[in-house]
């Protein structure tokens, strides 16, 4: 069964995780969004994916966005419940 969770990682903007609302080309649009932007615990993101972070609290995942769109999207990846769990568990990184 396909998740409704999704890893996206674009060219220059950067990898983000949530809900994929479209696809058109290289343009999606991602809703429930929060840009990944450190991670310690997971060695690739398709283990981030499978496996989610080992260390919660080291990680950086900013304000989520109710919805971004992203331009130069080149991965796609499916996340398990698992990893959505601890992705979500991961405390908002505030500056």
């Amino acid at each position: 069964m396909e998740s409704k969770y999704k890893i996206v990682r674009t060219f220059s903007a950067g990898v983000f995780f949530g809900e994929l609302e479209s696809l058109e080309g290289k343009v999606g649009v991602v809703k429930n969004a929060r840009c990944l932007w450190y991670w310690k615990g997971a060695a690739s993101l398709s283990e981030l994916a499978v496996r989610g972070v080992k260390y919660p609290e080291e990680c950086k995942f900013p304000t989520p966005v109710s919805r971004i769109t992203l331009t130069e999207v080149i991965e796609i990846l499916d996340v398990t419940p698992e990893a959505v769990k601890s992705i979500m568990g991961v405390p908002e990184w505030k500056a």
